[in-house]
C-alpha cells in the first residue's frame, strides 16, 4: 500500500515514515515537547486569563498586547498550538508505550534460562561451587530454597557431552517494568482527560455546529440561538448568577472577546442566601439554599451548596463561587461638591441608571454595586496621616495604608468591619464615566472620624479616597455647607468682616485695612477665585485652590527666606476666616455656633485638608446612602466534567507507575549445575544481576550464596 501526496509517494515501512515514528517516539522529543508546556502553563499560571482587553492594553501596552494576543497568552490553554503540542505529547507518549510495551510484558514473562554459562561469567555478581549432590536433587533445592524466599523459579534440564545438566532461573520484581507502563499510559490518560474538560467540545461547537460567540448586551432571554449550546453538550465549565427568588437556567461560558451561553438540563431557584461572620466581620461561611426545577421530569429538587461542598445533578456539579448584589433598592442623597446648588435625593436599583439634570448639564447615574459589609484593616497609620498632611491633599495619595484590601498593612493588621457602601457610576453627555465607591458610616481612623468617599478613572484604577470630617453632630453636613460657602463670593466677604473685627478689634484702621486685604486674598485663593490665580504656576494640576494655590502664590510673592514665615501667618489667617465662614453656614443652618473647644479645632483642622482636596474630586456633586433594601444574589460555578474520573484513573496509574518504578527492584538468579567428568559432584556456578546498583545487592548475593551452596567458598565479584 503506497500513498501519494504532491508527487512524494510513501510507502509503508518506508524510511521516512520509520524516521518519524522514531521522532516522536524519542525521548528527546517528548522532553522538549514537556519543557515548552511547561513553561507555557507557567506563563498562563502569572498572567491571568479571559481578562477584559483593556486590562491587558493598561498592562502591556499596544505594543506586547498585541504580541501576547497573537501568541494567545491570554487564552493560552485554549490555544490551538498548545492543544497540539499536548497533541505531539500524547501522540509521543503513546507510541512509546506501544513500541515498548510488547517487548517489556515479554520480558517480564520469560526467566531467561537459556542463558549460558559462558555469559554467566560476565556478570558482576557470580559465584563458584562443587556441590557434593545429584544434578536434578540440587536442582530441586535450589529451586525450593529461591521459592520459600519469594522468587520465582524455573528449572531447565540440559543435555551435554560431560552428561546431564540443569539451569535454575529465578526472578523477583520483574513488574518493575510495569512501572514504565504504568507511568507512561497515565500521562497519555490524564492528558485526555484533561482534553475532554477543556475547551475541545466548545471549540467543536463553534467549528461544525455554527455556534457564534455573543459580543453584545442586554438580557439573556435575548440572545440568539447561535450563542447558546444545548444541555446535552458533555463537558463544559461557566457561572451562573440566580437572585433571591429567581429561576435562572442558563449558565455564561467566558470566551475571549465575549461569552457563550450554555443550557442546563435543569433551572435552579435560590430560596435563601446564607452568609455568617466572624465579630471581625470576616465572612465564615458562605451557603445558599436552592431549589432544582429538573426539566425533564419537573420534579423540584431542594439543595443546599456550600463551599466545598458541591451539589450534584444529572452529571452537573453546582459549586459556591461568590455571591453578589441581586437588584437592592437603594436611596441616594446628592450632595454638592461647592456649585451652590440644593440637595436632592434619588433611589434605584443596583444594575440600573437614571438620568440627572445639573446646571444645565445632563448626567447619567448608574448603580453599580452595593455592599453591606466591607471589613478592612484600621490598624493605626499617625505617621502615614501625617505624611499626607504635609504633603497638601490626600486625595492625590491613596489611603490604601489606612483603607483598602485587608492583605495591605502598614502595620499589625486591625480588621474592622467598617458598614455599607455604594458604588455607581456619573456618566457625562459625552460618554466619559467615573466610577465613584461612598461608605454610608463615618469611619474611625487614627482616632478621627471621616467619611471616605472613592473615586477611579476606569476599573483598572485603584479607588483614591477623599477623607470629609464628620460635624458635631456626626454629619458630612456640616462640611458640605462649608464647601457650598467657599464658592460664594459674598459669604467669604463676610467671613473676612467678622474675622477682621474678632482679631483687630481695637486695632488703628490701617493695621485693620491690611489684616482685611490679607484675610481676603487667602480666603479667595484658598477657594480658587482670586483675580491673580491665573497668573501662577499650575504645575499640571488641573485645578489651581486650596492649599496649592496658596503655596503657588507664596512662591511668586515672597523671597524664600521669608517664605516659611509669611506661610505660617497667611494659614492663621486662613483657618480663622475659614472658621468664621463655618460659623457662618451654622446660623443660617438654624444651628448654635460651633463651641471654641478641642473638638471644634480638630473639625476645621481636618476640613482645611478637606476642603483643599475637594477642588480635585472629578464631579460637581457626591452621593450618599441614607437608606437600603438589600436584595442578595448567588453565584454559582456549574461544570460537567466526564474528564475527571479520567484524570483520576490516570493519577491513580501515575502513582503506582512511580512507586513500581522507585521502590521495587527487579533482580535476577542463574545457577548453572554441570556434572564434573569421572566425578559425582557437580560444578555450580550462580550469577545474579539487578536493575540498580545499591549495597543491598551485595548483601542479598552474599546470602543467597551461603543459602543455596550450603557453603562459604570466597566469591569473585
Amino acid at each position: 500500500m503506497s500513498v501519494s501526496t504532491a508527487g512524494i509517494v510513501i510507502e509503508r515501512g518506508s524510511p521516512l515514515v520509520r524516521d518519524l515514528i522514531e521522532l516522536l517516539s524519542s525521548m528527546r522529543f517528548a522532553i522538549a515537547l514537556l519543557t515548552v508546556i511547561s513553561i507555557a502553563s507557567v506563563s498562563g499560571t502569572v498572567v491571568l486569563q479571559n481578562e477584559p482587553l483593556n486590562n491587558y492594553i493598561n498592562q502591556f501596552g499596544p505594543f506586547w498586547y498585541r504580541v501576547f494576543e497573537i501568541m494567545g497568552i491570554y487564552t493560552i490553554f485554549s490555544a490551538w498550538w498548545y492543544a497540539l503540542m499536548l497533541l505531539f505529547l500524547v501522540t509521543s507518549t503513546l507510541l512509546c508505550v506501544v513500541r515498548t510495551s510488547p517487548k517489556m510484558l515479554n520480558d517480564i514473562r520469560q526467566f531467561k534460562e537459556d542463558m549460558r554459562e559462558q555469559s554467566l561469567k560476565a556478570f558482576p555478581f557470580k559465584a563458584r561451587a562443587e556441590l557434593a549432590e545429584a544434578g536434578e536433587a540440587a536442582a530441586q533445592r535450589i529451586g525450593q530454597t529461591l521459592l520459600a524466599s519469594g522468587w520465582k523459579v524455573k528449572l531447565q534440564r540440559r543435555e551435554s557431552a560431560a552428561g546431564v545438566g540443569w539451569m535454575v532461573a529465578a526472578k523477583a520484581g520483574a513488574w518493575n517494568k510495569l512501572g514504565y507502563i504504568l507511568t507512561h499510559s497515565a500521562i497519555v490518560i490524564i492528558c485526555a482527560g484533561a482534553l475532554l474538560d477543556g475547551r475541545l467540545m466548545v471549540q467543536l461547537h463553534t467549528l461544525f455546529l455554527g455556534k457564534t460567540t455573543f459580543e453584545g448586551g442586554g438580557l439573556i432571554s435575548d440572545v440568539p440561538e447561535q450563542h447558546r449550546l444545548s444541555d446535552w453538550n458533555p463537558t463544559f465549565r461557566g457561572s451562573i448568577l440566580v437572585t433571591e427568588g429567581a429561576n435562572t437556567g442558563t449558565a455564561i461560558l467566558p470566551q475571549p472577546g465575549g461569552v457563550l451561553l450554555q443550557e442546563l438540563p435543569f433551572s435552579i431557584e435560590l430560596k435563601d442566601f446564607i452568609v455568617e461572620y466572624y465579630d471581625t466581620g470576616m465572612p465564615r461561611l458562605f451557603a445558599s439554599e436552592i431549589l432544582i426545577h429538573d426539566k425533564y421530569t419537573g420534579e423540584i429538587i431542594p439543595k443546599r451548596v456550600e463551599v466545598n461542598h458541591p451539589a450534584h445533578h444529572r452529571g452537573v456539579t453546582i459549586f459556591q463561587a461568590s455571591y453578589d448584589d441581586g437588584g437592592s433598592l437603594v436611596q441616594l442623597r446628592g450632595l454638592p461638591m461647592g456649585d451652590g446648588a440644593e440637595a436632592f435625593t434619588v433611589e434605584g436599583r443596583i444594575g440600573q441608571s437614571t438620568t440627572l439634570h445639573r446646571g444645565g448639564e445632563t448626567f447619567t447615574l448608574e448603580f453599580t454595586d452595593f455592599s453591606l459589609y466591607n471589613v478592612e484593616n484600621l490598624a493605626n497609620t499617625q505617621a502615614a496621616e501625617e505624611a499626607a498632611a504635609i504633603a497638601g491633599f490626600s486625595l492625590q495619595n491613596e489611603i490604601t495604608q489606612r483603607l483598602g484590601s485587608a492583605h495591605r498593612t502598614v502595620a499589625e493588621a486591625q480588621m474592622k468591619n467598617v458598614g455599607p457602601s455604594i458604588t455607581y457610576r456619573l456618566r457625562d453627555a459625552a460618554g466619559q464615566a467615573r466610577e465613584f465607591h461612598n461608605f454610608m458610616l463615618p469611619i474611625d481612623l487614627d482616632g478621627r472620624r471621616v467619611f471616605v468617599l472613592g473615586v477611579r478613572e476606569t476599573e483598572a484604577d485603584d479607588f483614591r479616597y477623599l477623607r470629609i470630617p464628620v460635624d458635631d453632630r456626626d454629619s458630612i453636613d456640616g462640611f458640605i455647607r462649608l464647601r457650598t460657602a467657599l464658592a460664594d463670593p459674598q459669604l467669604r466677604r463676610e467671613a473676612v468682616l467678622r474675622y477682621v473685627a474678632a482679631a483687630a478689634a481695637g486695632q488703628r484702621a490701617e493695621l485693620q485695612q491690611a489684616l482685611m486685604l490679607s484675610a481676603q486674598r487667602a480666603l479667595d485663593l484658598f477657594a480658587g477665585q482670586d483675580p491673580e490665580i491665573a497668573t501662577l504656576p499650575r504645575r499640571d494640576m488641573p485645578v489651581l485652590a486650596g492649599l496649592q494655590a496658596v503655596s503657588a502664590f507664596l512662591e511668586v510673592n515672597v523671597p524664600e527666606t521669608e517664605r516659611e514665615r509669611a506661610g505660617e501667618l497667611m494659614l492663621r489667617i486662613l483657618n480663622g476666616s475659614l472658621l468664621e465662614l463655618y460659623q457662618i453656614t451654622r446660623e443660617r443652618a438654624g444651628l448654635n455656633p460651633a463651641p471654641l473647644n478641642e473638638q471644634t479645632a480638630s473639625f476645621m483642622t481636618q476640613s482645611v485638608l478637606g476642603l483643599s482636596d475637594s477642588f480635585f474630586y472629578p464631579a460637581p456633586l457626591t452621593f450618599m446612602m441614607t437608606s437600603f433594601e438589600q436584595v442578595e444574589a448567588s453565584v454559582f460555578q456549574v461544570s460537567r466534567a466526564p474528564g475527571r474520573n479520567i484524570v483520576y484513573f490516570g493519577c491513580l496509574l501515575l502513582t503506582l507507575g512511580m512507586i513500581a518504578m522507585l521502590y521495587v527492584r527487579e533482580r535476577r538468579v542463574w545457577v548453572w549445575l554441570a556434572p564434573k567428568p569421572d566425578s559425582d559432584t557437580l560444578d555450580a556456578t550462580m550469577a545474579m544481576s539487578s536493575n540498580r546498583k545499591i549495597s543491598d545487592n551485595d548483601r542479598e548475593f552474599e546470602q543467597l550464596r551461603r543459602h543455596l551452596f550450603n557453603q562459604a567458598p570466597e566469591a569473585t565479584s
